[in-house]
C-alpha cells in the first residue's frame, strides 16, 4: 500500500519523469560484449552514482529552504522551523528519520560549506563515500575553517583512498583550529564506550569505542601476545587471530581458558530440545535463536561452573509462565523473566533496549506486582505512560495501550520459541493430553553474569516469595522455598557420584544436573 501511495503523490515534472526513463533503461541495458566494456561500464556508473548523491544532497537542502521559507511566512518561529524534514527524507529514502536526519545534516554542510567537495563528487570524481568522510572530519570546524581545508584539499580528493582522505583532513582540520580540536578530543573521550551486538553463526561483535592511544595499546598488546604463542607452538594449531580473540575473553573475564567462563544459563528452551534431540531452536534472550545443538552443547559441555535455571514455556504457545511477588518493585528472578519475556521495549512497535520494568497499571490504581502486571519499557514510554491522558492496560496475553485520543493499541506477547508446525501438535510440539503429555517445558538461558545475591535465587530478595507455576497439564513444576539458599554450581560432570562418561546419555547428564539443582531449592521435578 504505501508504494501505491508514493507512486500516486509523484509530481508529473519532466525531471522527474527523465530520471524514471534513466532507471529503466538502465534495468534494461544489455551486458558488455566484453571484458573492457564491462569495466568501462563499471567506471561510468560509479560516476553515476556520484553524481546522483550529489543530485540528492542537493534536492535534500532544498527541500530544507523551502520548508523553512515557507514556515517562517506562516510565522512558525524559528526553533521549530524545518522540524520533520529529516523524517521526511527518511521516509523518501527509505531509511529510518535518525538516517534520514543525518543526510539532511550531511547535505546541509556539502553544499554550504565545501564546494570543492561537492563540485569533485558532483562531476564523479569522487565517491559519495568519500565526501563523507570528508564531511565527517570538518563538521566539529567553525564554517569559515571548513571552507579553508575544503580549498586545501581540493587536488587531493581523487588522489587517495578514503582512510588516508580522512586522515589528512583531520590534520589539516586539527591544525586550523587548534583550541576547537581539543574540545572535540575531549567530547569525544566523554564517549567512550564499549557495546556488544549480535553477529551471523552464533557470534558476537564486541566493540570498546576508545582514546586511539589506549586502543592501539591494548590491539599491539594481544597481537604481541599472540604472535609469542603461535611462534612458540603454544597456539595449538589456533590462528593468530584466534590466539587474540581468546586473550581478549581471558583477560578481560579472569578465567584461565576463554572456553571456560561461567555462566548462568538463561537459555529459554522446550524439554525436547534440552533433554532429548529435539530441533526446536533455542532462544538466548537479548540475541535470538540458536540451534538446539549448540544450546545442549553450552549446558554439557561447557568445561567451568554452569548454573541452571528453569524458565517455563506454555506447549501451546511457546510463552514463559509467570510469578509473583509481595514486592512493590519488581526485582530478582520476577524481572529477570519479564526482561526475558519482553526481550524489547513493550510499547508497540517501539524496540528500544529494555531501560525499567515498571507496573502498566501502577500501585495507586490498584496494580499488582506481578507477572501479568508488568511491562519491560524502554524510558521515554515509560515517561510517557505516567502523562495525562495515557493508559496500559494489562491482561493475561498481553498490553493494550490507550492514548489522550482515545486510540487503542494491542501487543500481545510474543512466543519465545519459534517451531516449524507439525502433525497433531500445537507451537511445533505435542500439545497437553496428547504425545507430550506429563513432559515439562523447560527453560534455561545464558548469559556472562556470575549468579550473585539474591537476585540469583529462587526467592526474591527482601524475603518475599516468588514462584514458576507449571502450565495446566504438564506434570512438572517448580516451588520456591520458605527460605533463600546459595545457588549450587554445577560442574562439567555427568551422573552424581562420578565425571562424565564416554556413552553417557547426554539427556541423563542434563537431566541429573536439574534434578540437583532443584534438590538445593528444595523444588521438585
Amino acid at each position: 500500500m504505501s508504494s501505491v501511495v508514493s507512486m500516486e503523490q509523484r509530481t508529473a515534472s519532466p525531471a522527474v519523469s527523465a530520471i524514471t526513463r534513466w532507471r529503466e533503461e538502465l534495468s534494461t541495458l544489455p551486458p558488455a560484449l566484453s571484458e573492457e566494456e564491462a569495466i568501462d561500464r563499471i567506471t561510468a556508473l560509479e560516476e553515476l552514482s556520484a553524481a546522483c548523491a550529489a543530485a540528492q544532497a542537493r534536492e535534500t537542502l532544498t527541500l530544507d529552504m523551502r520548508r523553512r521559507n515557507r514556515e517562517a511566512e506562516e510565522g512558525v518561529p524559528s526553533a521549530k522551523q524545518g522540524a520533520g524534514v529529516g523524517a521526511e527524507i527518511g521516509l523518501a529514502r527509505k531509511v529510518s528519520r535518525a538516517r534520514g536526519s543525518a543526510l539532511l545534516s550531511f547535505s546541509r554542510s556539502l553544499l554550504m560549506d565545501l564546494p570543492r567537495t561537492y563540485a569533485a563528487l558532483e562531476s564523479g570524481a569522487i565517491s559519495e563515500e568519500k565526501a563523507r568522510a570528508v564531511v565527517r572530519e570538518v563538521e566539529w570546524l567553525p564554517r569559515e575553517k571548513r571552507r579553508q581545508v575544503d580549498e586545501r584539499m581540493a587536488d587531493r580528493l581523487g588522489e587517495v583512498g578514503v582512510r588516508r582522505l580522512g586522515s589528512e583532513v583531520r590534520a589539516l582540520a586539527q591544525q586550523a583550529d587548534q583550541a576547537a580540536a581539543v574540545a572535540h578530543l575531549d567530547r569525544c573521550t566523554a564517549e567512550r564506550a564499549v557495546s556488544v551486538r549480535p553477529a551471523p553463526g552464533n557470534m558476537a561483535y564486541l566493540t570498546a569505542l576508545l582514546p586511539l592511544q589506549q586502543a592501539v595499546a591494548v590491539y599491539a598488546n594481544l597481537a604481541k601476545s599472540a604472535q609469542s604463542q603461535v611462534g612458540t607452538g603454544a597456539a595449538g594449531g589456533r590462528t593468530r587471530n584466534q590466539v587474540m580473540a581468546d586473550l581478549l575473553v581471558e583477560r578481560i573475564s579472569g578465567q584461565e581458558s576463554a572456553a571456560a567462563i561461567p555462566m548462568e544459563i538463561h537459555l529459554v528452551m522446550d524439554s525436547d530440545t534440552l533433554l532429548s534431540e529435539g530441533d526446536v531452536p533455542a532462544w538466548l534472550p537479548g540475541f535470538g535463536p540458536i540451534p538446539a545443538e549448540s544450546a545442549r552443547a553450552a549446558v554439557v559441555e561447557n568445561p567451568a561452573t554452569v548454573f541452571l535455571r528453569r524458565l517455563y514455556t506454555r506447549p501451546r504457545d511457546g510463552q514463559l509462565v509467570g510469578m509473583d511477588s509481595q514486592r512493590r518493585e519488581f526485582t530478582g528472578l520476577l524481572r529477570r523473566m519479564i526482561v526475558i519475556r519482553d526481550g524489547v521495549c513493550r510499547t508497540p512497535w517501539c524496540d528500544a533496549p529494555v531501560r525499567h520494568v515498571d507496573h502498566a497499571l501502577s500501585v495507586a490504581s490498584g496494580g499488582a506486582t506481578s507477572w501479568e502486571n508488568a511491562s519491560a519499557l524502554c524510558a521515554a514510554c515509560n515517561y510517557a505512560k505516567e502523562r495525562p491522558g495515557w493508559r496500559h492496560e494489562p491482561g493475561p496475553e498481553g498490553l493494550t495501550v490507550r492514548t489522550p485520543t482515545g486510540h487503542r493499541y494491542t501487543v500481545r506477547n510474543s512466543p519465545l520459541l519459534i517451531a516449524m508446525p507439525r502433525d497433531g501438535t500445537e507451537h511445533g510440539r505435542a500439545s497437553p493430553g496428547g504425545a507430550g503429555t506429563g513432559a515439562s517445558p523447560a527453560g534455561t538461558g545464558m548469559s556472562t553474569t556470575e549468579p550473585s545475591g539474591a537476585e540469583s535465587s529462587v526467592t526474591a530478595p527482601g524475603g518475599a516469595e516468588s514462584s514458576a507455576a507449571a502450565p495446566s497439564g504438564v506434570e512438572s513444576s517448580v516451588t520456591a522455598p520458605r527460605e533463600a539458599k546459595p545457588n549450587r554450581r554445577l560442574k562439567g560432570k555427568g551422573p552424581p557420584g562420578r565425571p562424565l562418561r564416554h556413552g553417557d546419555s547426554r539427556a541423563s547428564v542434563i537431566e541429573n544436573r536439574l534434578r540437583s539443582e532443584l534438590r538445593e531449592h528444595g523444588a521438585t521435578a
